[in-house]
């Protein structure tokens, strides 16, 4: 592997984690960036452009207090301007419910197609594939022990300590 390759493979790696932070922020900005303005998605319900996605995907994590998605054993074949990716990822999604809070946790991989474009690597198509999934009551606790001193908590959109944070970078 080369210095070149390598430096590709970074790139994708962190095009897809800000894929993760775009989704986990419910930032519709920072998720379409890591995409072509082109690209297509199908989650299993059927391909369809990136802009049409992105609004029902706000709209559905919008109804979730909060949601975490984790992205592991990337597997990457590079050629020339364009790439394959198999990403796993577990996700977490904390969902408002009249009997109280339901976790969800499903467990899957991201197939894509990346392309090169004006120097930056973006995915032009995904493919979801769901292996497992999960769903109990929550059992998340801010309150006690441990927990009492912890007052900084991950929010959505400006409200998350991120966004402080970066905007000093």
């Amino acid at each position: 592997m080369d210095l070149t390759e390598l430096a590709d493979r970074l790139a994708i790696a962190e095009t897809l984690a800000l894929y993760c932070r775009g989704i986990d922020r419910c930032d519709p900005e920072q998720l379409a960036a890591a995409f072509t303005p082109d690209a297509v998605i199908d989650y299993g319900d059927g391909a369809r452009p990136i802009a049409e996605v992105i609004p029902g995907l706000m709209a559905g994590l919008g109804t979730m207090r909060l949601t975490q998605h984790n992205i592991s054993n990337t597997v990457m074949r590079i050629a020339g301007d364009s790439a394959k990716a198999e990403t796993n990822c577990v996700a977490l999604h904390i969902i408002p419910a009249p009997e109280g809070e339901v976790e969800m946790v499903v467990g899957g991989r991201y197939l894509d197609t990346l392309a090169r474009r004006e120097g930056r690597w973006l995915i032009a198509e995904r493919l979801y594939v769901m292996d497992w999934n999960r769903t109990t009551p929550a059992t998340m606790t801010l309150e006690g022990g441990l927990f009492d001193g912890l007052q900084r908590r991950g929010a959505r959109g400006d409200e998350d300590p991120s966004t402080a944070w970066w905007s000093e970078a």
